[in-house]
């Protein structure tokens, strides 16, 4: 009996992945059913920089009251920041509704199927627009997130930081060389799953169909790739900030510029440095101020520093009339004594800040 040729290594590559998911892949996470280029797409965006666990719960209350491109579209950007409230780097909300609005516009409502066209929406990068494509449409394209960028670090046992262009350009030519020619939905799910589940930072090699084949494995050097990005320093800010509280309960917001961090969120005024309370309340405000009392500080972390916020509780005496929130200042107040329930997007450091408060009031 003549033996059975042995496949091409790319083709050994990707049919040991995809029998893996066929046992092991996540085949019933919410944006599989229906695997629409929407729903694939808004799952993606969601997914960066986030875990899945995490997602899955956001997704589900956002395709509940945005089911489609066109309800996202037509939606006002503050209704799509409260449902995105609490996932963190707000620009992706601020990108997803842009681009929607631009596929009703140029594209009649349809998700393109071009590579080109899905890159030059806001906020899809080169592997978001292959993930998009291979899962939605069966596109034969390669990603290259977080997770693959791992895996393919250690198969190819690739030195070097995977932020670096030409350790990237090494990524993207072992990521493409593995693609099968069949079964890129599966496919691509199956490098991210194994990525996430197996090939983590303590790469579980026991459970791995590749290790056979795995330069970092046969070196007994796993962890040492990939190489981890050179250390900085990350500084620490502060900012002081106000919350203005009327006798009925309400506290004082402004929007966010749609530009820098938390963009287009509503926030609680920050007091300029060197200014005092009272007469910066005084002179931007319009208000009267009594009983200042200052809050423990609360720290926040981003992505490329730590935020120190010292917040500054005052009771207002006097106050103007509540503005429209187009003027970018409300007197807000939210729904629910014992369990805060709100109804205006806020990150969330602030909306940690007023939830003590609300627990504070509720034990009294």
């Amino acid at each position: 009996m003549r033996a059975r040729p042995t496949p091409p290594a790319r083709d050994r590559f990707s049919q040991r992945v995809l029998r893996w998911y066929d046992r092991h892949g996540r085949k019933n996470l919410p944006w599989q059913h229906p695997r629409s280029a929407y729903r694939v797409w808004l799952s993606e965006i969601m997914l960066q920089q986030t875990q899945v666990a995490t997602v899955i719960p956001y997704f589900q209350r956002f395709v509940e009251r945005f089911p489609d491109i066109a309800s996202l579209a037509a939606a006002p950007l503050d209704e799509v920041l409260r449902h995105w409230a609490g996932l963190g780097y707000y620009a992706r909300a601020r990108n997803l509704h842009r681009a929607a609005r631009l596929i009703v516009e140029c594209h009649g409502g349809e998700f393109p199927q071009e590579f080109d066209a899905v890159q030059a929406l806001p906020g899809i990068g080169r592997s978001t627009a292959g993930a998009i494509l291979a899962q939605a449409f069966g596109q034969r394209h390669a990603i290259l997130d977080g997770n693959v960028r791992r895996l393919l670090s250690r198969y190819h046992a690739v030195p070097g930081w995977p932020g670096e262009p030409r350790v990237a350009a090494q990524l993207w030519h072992h990521a493409e060389s593995h693609l099968p020619s069949r079964r890129l939905a599966d496919y691509t799910q199956a490098l991210m799953d194994l990525g996430a589940t197996v090939c983590g930072r303590r790469p579980d090699c026991a459970r791995c169909p590749l290790r056979g084949d795995c330069r970092a494995h046969a070196q007994g050097q796993a962890q040492k790739y990939p190489q981890p990005r050179p250390h900085k320093v990350r500084p620490l800010r502060a900012t002081r900030m106000l919350i203005l509280e009327r006798a009925d309960g309400s506290i004082l917001l402004e929007r966010r510029p749609t530009r820098g961090i938390w963009g287009g969120l509503w926030c609680l005024p920050e007091l300029p440095a060197q200014a005092r309370a009272a007469a910066h309340c005084r002179s931007a405000y319009g208000v009267q101020v009594q009983r200042a009392r200052i809050l423990e500080p609360l720290r926040h972390g981003f992505t490329h520093f730590d935020l120190d916020i010292h917040p500054i509780r005052l009771r207002v005496q006097t106050a103007p009339a509540a503005a429209p929130p187009e003027e970018g200042r409300v007197w807000y107040r939210h729904v629910g004594r014992r369990q805060a329930r709100h109804t205006v997007a806020l990150p969330a450091p602030v909306q940690k800040l007023l939830d003590q408060l609300i627990h504070e009031e509720s034990a009294a």
